[in-house]
């Protein structure tokens, strides 16, 4: 197609927007460079509303540096139809009052990763809970504001669940994670990471209640024990991966077994390990014959 570059014929701002420009061309635009488009004159930043009003996935970290309150504010005032968002950049400024709009409007949000926004409450995960049915994928690492009943609500209105990162959420008890897995039974992916107060109580009923269940990270979850993941060895066949480092409780009589099947451990096998101990005493890892 021969078109004109003369700025005064418009060329591209000629296309039909909404089935030409939002869908085909501007989706594969990075948003910071979509955002500099609207100074370019009335007409593309009309377009560029028109854009984020029908965005499907909203990323702050594709924006650049931290983004500014007023600029999230504009960007998501209009949009109803997000199906992605993530906000991990949004930590220093992100409050309910910003984030609960923008969830209660969004109801086909399937994947929300709010990872490090200390300043929420447990309000949100209530908002998100009752406002996003289809939800699949959470991540809430190092937000302590969760707690038991934010937690219940989730579980009794998100079943779709399939992935869930709650590292750092130290409110959490075994009896909450217990709920959760109940009611959540197709999880696959669940991270318990840097939570003291969880253990084998836990563990157990994650093993029995998802059959599904792909990788499990128990990093720093000093209360759990060689039983519990025999138990999960048992129930869960398609497990993949498994995090216990720093589990002191964990030995390898019980990761042996899943280290048979192939599951990938964060712990070296005994021996590999005191061979890594030794080259760093000694400065050279010495040959041992493993037959005798």
């Amino acid at each position: 197609l021969m078109m004109s570059l003369t700025p005064s014929r418009g060329c591209l701002l000629d296309l039909p927007w909404e089935d030409i420009l939002v869908p085909h061309i501007l989706c594969h635009l990075p948003l910071q460079q979509l955002l500099s488009l609207q100074r370019v004159s009335k007409l593309f930043q009309s377009l560029i509303q028109l854009y984020l009003a029908n965005m499907r996935c909203f990323d702050s970290s594709q924006i650049g540096p931290p983004i500014p309150r007023a600029a999230f504010i504009n960007l998501l005032k209009d949009n109803e139809v997000l199906q992605q968002l993530a906000l991990q950049n949004c930590s220093d400024w992100l409050t309910d009052g910003e984030l609960l709009p923008v969830i209660r409007q969004n109801h086909h949000l399937h994947h929300i990763q709010l990872k490090g926004c200390a300043q929420l409450s447990r309000h949100a995960l209530v908002a998100i809970s009752l406002s996003c049915p289809s939800l699949r994928r959470l991540s809430l690492a190092h937000c302590e504001w969760v707690d038991s009943l934010s937690l219940r609500s989730l579980a009794d209105h998100c079943k779709a669940l399939e992935a869930v990162d709650l590292t750092a959420c130290r409110q959490l008890k075994d009896e909450a994670i217990c709920y959760l897995v109940q009611k959540c039974s197709r999880l696959k992916s669940l991270s318990l990471a840097v939570n003291a107060n969880v253990g084998d109580v836990a563990v157990e009923e994650i093993a029995k209640c998802c059959p599904e269940l792909e990788h499990l990270d128990l990093t720093g979850c000093l209360r759990v024990k060689n039983d519990s993941i025999r138990v999960l060895a048992e129930y869960c066949p398609k497990l993949r991966s498994l995090k216990v480092k720093h589990c002191h409780n964990v030995a390898e009589s019980s990761l042996s077994i899943l280290r048979s099947r192939g599951v990938e451990l964060d712990v070296e096998p005994p021996l590999q390990r005191a061979l890594v101990l030794l080259q760093d005493v000694v400065g050279f890892a010495p040959f041992i014959n493993l037959q005798i």
